[in-house]
């Protein structure tokens, strides 16, 4: 079965046995985990009528990443990391059919949505280190795992392109507790992959120092190395500008559009298709040379393209601009993930990725609040429009930053193989 991969190059990453388990049964959770994230927007919006309390309760599930995520990137780099993922799986199940109660109940609590956002929060903090450090450990070959990275990518959002239109049409069915309780199902898929990966090579430190040392062991790595520390900044620039456009996704198709839940789930869809087609894009590289260039361009294009959004009245339009903004939303974040694992030595790629889940979800609930206050203030539109220029401002800050980041990486570059020291290559990172 490896064999039947290795001729296509965009799925070179399926021929490892442990990752193509991981990957079908990821894929089968993930359809769920979207049409969760549209149904929690509409029910909050649906028992309170108010944008700010979607940004509320977006911050509550969210802020714990900005703080547990660092720590929880330390515990990444000594633990079995799919035994953690598994319990983090379970805790997901119960907390998506704690949902689906609250949502068939006859009157939703916003209160006890808020409360279970923020411990499953606390869930994701550890959940997401470690799944994204566990891809160096079920794809053997380094020249494979930006692959992953982006097949992953591309799982996510070819659930977002059929999660989002399904929960549209589930929800003026027959409500939100459906959705809720399909995505409770799908986590089992996640559950059974990672029993039958089996045991895994140990992580790369098995460091007995204090859990505090290795913590700032991995700031102090990141903070002295040049590309990881601008990566960073890039990501939460990224993050808390451009990806809480989401949130005020339900208020332009109400208000903007005059739609409903379908045309919510139209929109949601549209970033999909575009961030489908980030990914293969992704995939189809061979390799990291050139890809500091394209997530600067990405974050730029972003940016340009919510300001577009924010003043389009016209569904069609809409459409297509949210689908240009997916597609650089997802080469942006894949692209500097992909970077980051590349950087990063392999005993501090839990730490790295804790910080990276800080920078990219840790930040995201910041501009959640940002938005959905703005937004009830100055309107959806020009909050939109504020948010996505400061974006493509950033973005340019990154760009004349380029030079120093492409110094600092060669020497990386070279001693891992990825170029040569003096070949063409080594003139385009």
């Amino acid at each position: 079965m490896p064999n039947a991969f290795v001729s296509f190059e965009i799925l070179r990453a399926l021929r490892h046995r442990a990752y193509r388990l991981y990957f079908f049964g990821h894929g089968t959770s993930l359809c769920g985990t979207w049409m969760h994230k549209v149904a929690l927007n509409w029910l909050v919006y649906r028992i309170t009528g108010s944008a700010f309390m979607l940004g509320v309760v977006h911050f509550a599930a969210l802020i714990p990443t900005f703080f547990v995520a660092p720590w929880a990137g330390v515990f990444a780099d000594r633990l079995d990391r799919r035994r953690l993922l598994i319990a983090t799986q379970v805790l997901s199940t119960i907390h998506a059919f704690a949902l689906a109660a609250i949502a068939a109940s006859p009157h939703p609590s916003v209160t006890l949505i808020i409360v279970l956002a923020v411990l499953h929060g606390f869930v994701n903090a550890f959940d997401i280190p470690a799944r994204q450090s566990l891809m160096a450990e079920i794809v053997s070959d380094r020249d494979d795992l930006g692959n992953a990275i982006a097949l992953n990518s591309l799982l996510v959002n070819g659930a977002r392109l059929a999660g989002p239109s399904a929960a549209g049409i589930l929800i003026a069915l027959s409500g939100e507790s459906v959705c809720f309780g399909l995505n409770g199902l799908s986590y089992l898929a996640v559950i059974a992959s990672l029993v039958a990966i089996g045991p895994l090579r140990p992580p790369p430190s098995r460091n007995p120092e204090p859990a505090f040392a290795g913590f700032k062991e991995g700031l102090s790595y990141a903070a002295s190395s040049v590309p990881i520390r601008h990566l960073l900044f890039l990501l939460a620039t990224v993050s808390t500008l451009g990806v809480s456009y989401t949130v005020l996704l339900p208020v332009f198709a109400s208000e903007v559009l005059h739609g409903g839940p379908k045309t919510l789930g139209f929109l949601t869809a549209a970033t999909g298709l575009g961030a489908l087609f980030g990914a293969l894009y992704l995939a189809s590289r061979k390799n990291v040379v050139g890809l500091l260039g394209v997530v600067a361009a990405a974050a730029m294009s972003f940016g340009a393209t919510l300001c577009g959004f924010a003043f389009s009245t016209n569904l069609c339009l809409s459409l297509c601009l949210l689908a240009v903004a997916g597609f650089a939303m997802m080469v942006h974040l894949a692209g500097n993930n992909t970077l980051l694992q590349t950087i990063a030595d392999d005993d501090k790629r839990g730490r790295i990725m804790g910080l990276y889940t800080m920078a990219f979800m840790g930040m995201t609930p910041f501009g959640n609040l940002l938005a959905g206050g703005l937004a009830s203030v100055l309107g959806p539109e020009i909050t939109l429009l504020i948010c996505g220029g400061a974006l493509a401002a950033g973005a340019v800050v990154f760009a004349f930053r380029l030079p120093a980041v492409r110094r600092a990486v060669r020497p990386v570059y070279v001693e891992r193989g990825i170029v040569t020291a003096h070949g063409p290559d080594s003139r385009i990172l």
